[in-house]
């Protein structure tokens, strides 16, 4: 019995900094793209949160 195509698991979409990109579809760029935009979307939400904790964390110890 053979496993059809869309019944193969997807290989996880990983991105490496500087990794060759002329092997890449269209589609599978698309996807890097998606993929880096919501890391940095999540990598400033990390940093916001640890400005806040720093700036009230700087406000209580001035006061």
């Amino acid at each position: 019995m053979a496993i059809e195509e869309d019944d193969k698991p997807r290989k996880k979409v990983t991105h490496e900094i500087g990794q060759d990109l002329s092997l890449l579809s269209v589609e599978e760029l698309t996807e890097r793209i998606a993929l880096l935009t919501s890391e940095i979307e999540r990598l400033q939400l990390a940093m916001t949160k640890k400005r806040a904790s720093k700036d009230a964390a700087n406000s209580f110890f001035k006061s």
